[in-house]
């Protein structure tokens, strides 16, 4: 039972989507409004849409995801690939700064046309306004209207939420874990509890701002086959010490941007 690769794309999204939650001031109209900064270091998802006038229904199950980077970067998903590029919001419009690049995973016909549109709608130049934690950005036929992360969907306490495994990063690498590989983590009572998706493990975990400092763990002893007993590894080097956290809505990454770090959703 193998990891399979993913992009490290995947990696630095989840890492990097860091929130501002200072609300903007909203613009009027259609003509957009606000200050470029209001929108900087914040990620937005999308509620609604309309094309030439009419609902344009989303492929089931995605959304358009907007991430305003610090260094000047808009990183846009709308449920398979990945587009980023430099742009400037000055005066209301948003304009591209250069073409936008794409990462190439192979998508359903439905979501490689949602990819399509949405780089046209983005690279059209289109007029953006905030009304606190709303974002509406209207080109000539086209509407999208988001929504702040941090409100669309609020983050998870790390506390007694149930997380499971999904990613393992390795430097800049990340590999998916296997859905038949049920490890999981819930940190309560200055303890952390869980599994490896073969052993058992127990031990302190004493959570202190965006760190966690766990001490020995105690596990069970039960022999894995190759496939968990890699996860089982990658959870047992990450869990020792002093170890960073974020938490991006459900999504827990542990120890981002080491050497070894584990991402988790709840």
């Amino acid at each position: 039972m193998g990891l399979g690769v993913i992009g490290a794309l995947a990696a630095l999204q989840l890492a990097g989507c860091g929130q501002d939650s200072t609300a903007g001031q909203g613009g009027q109209g259609g003509q957009g409004g606000g200050q470029g900064d209001d929108l900087t270091g914040r990620t937005f998802l999308s509620t609604a849409a309309t094309d030439g006038g009419q609902p344009h229904e989303l492929v089931a199950g995605t959304r358009v995801s907007l991430w305003f980077a610090d260094d000047g970067r808009l990183v846009a998903n709308a449920g398979c690939n990945t587009l980023s590029g430099p742009v400037d919001v000055g005066g209301g419009t948003l304009h591209l700064s250069g073409d936008l690049s794409m990462t190439e995973m192979g998508c359903d016909a439905p979501r490689h046309a949602q990819d399509g549109w949405l780089a046209e709608f983005l690279g059209s130049g289109p007029s953006w306004r905030l009304d606190g934690d709303e974002l509406v950005i209207t080109s000539s036929d086209a509407e999208l209207v988001l929504l702040d992360r941090s409100v669309a969907e609020p983050d998870k306490s790390i506390e007694g939420t149930k997380w499971l495994l999904e990613t393992i990063f390795t430097g800049e690498a990340a590999s998916s874990v296997p859905a038949d590989a049920p490890a999981h983590l819930t940190f309560t009572g200055g303890r952390v509890v869980g599994s490896t998706g073969c052993n058992s493990v127990d031990g302190p975990a004493t959570i202190n701002g965006s760190t966690i400092e766990f001490g020995p763990l105690a596990m069970t002893r039960k022999a894995c086959p190759d496939g968990l007993a890699e996860i089982e590894r990658a959870i047992v080097t990450v869990l020792q010490g002093r170890v960073p956290f974020t938490i991006e809505s459900d999504q827990l990454i542990l120890n981002p941007g080491g050497a070894q770090g584990l991402g988790l959703r709840g």
